[in-house]
């Protein structure tokens, strides 16, 4: 099977249709798609449906925090500007949409692979990997060989051996990785809808379970056109130029 990883697709219509459009040149077999359909950009509807048809043709999908929030409402804790357009989202998405997001389980599993939002640990708390010691623990958590999660913007590769020696590299998009049996791995493709790394193009992955090896991708999309929209619904600006300026 050769699956297509999206996560933090975050209301961005042109990313996620320059995504799709690239994973259907790779012979995708299935797509698991790591939650945060909603969120910063002015196409929520459209993502979801889109996720939502994704998903009546087999594909796995988890629930982000922000597709929580639009279900339940901000949380207190919740910056201004994503705590804004939350409240925006809930206002321009049907009943049918939001019932959707909230039946969506916070976690999948199929054979050796798991696939989450955030990690392993503890899924409904929502907490970032930002170290190896992190990545460690959700690991840990888990008897999956390879762990698929979303939540951090930034691609990002960890391995932990059985002897607990752990490694981590930001991969090179387009080449293939080999994971080795013997490790576990932890999977994080990077933001389809936000990229925060410096680069604006839209980052995914795809995993090759015949052969056992994984491939990033980023993908250039209009990130003028996304930023356009984001304008003229009068969401907070910022989001607008961090898509131009991947950040």
């Amino acid at each position: 099977m050769r699956l297509a990883i999206l996560t933090d697709l975050h209301a961005n219509r042109e990313a996620v249709e320059a995504v799709l459009e690239h994973a259907a040149r790779q012979h995708i077999d299935q797509y698991a798609l790591l939650g945060d359909f909603v969120g910063y950009g002015a196409d929520p509807g459209w993502v979801v449906d889109r996720v939502r048809a994704l998903v009546d043709g087999g594909a796995f999908a988890v629930q982000g925090n922000h597709d929580a929030a639009v279900v339940r409402g901000p949380s207190p804790q919740m910056r201004p500007d994503p705590r804004y357009v939350v409240e925006w989202t809930r206002d321009r998405l049907a009943p049918a949409q939001i019932e959707f997001l909230a039946g969506l389980p916070l976690q999948q599993s199929h054979g050796d692979l798991l696939f989450v939002h955030a990690n392993a640990w503890a899924p409904p708390e929502w907490d970032y990997i930002h170290s190896r010691a992190e990545a460690v623990r959700s690991m840990q958590a888990t008897s999956r060989r390879v762990t698929f999660c979303g939540h951090m913007h930034e691609p990002k590769l960890y391995h932990l051996a059985a002897t607990g020696k752990a490694g981590d590299f930001t991969p090179t998009p387009g080449m293939a990785i080999p994971l080795l049996p013997h490790r576990q791995w932890l999977v994080i493709p990077g933001s389809a809808g936000q990229p925060r790394d410096g680069d604006p193009a839209a980052c995914y992955a795809v995993y090759d379970d015949a052969g056992g090896e994984l491939t990033y991708w980023r993908v250039p999309y209009d990130t003028e056109g996304a930023g356009a929209k984001i304008r003229a619904a009068h969401l907070p600006q910022r989001l607008a130029a961090r898509l131009a300026d991947g950040e």
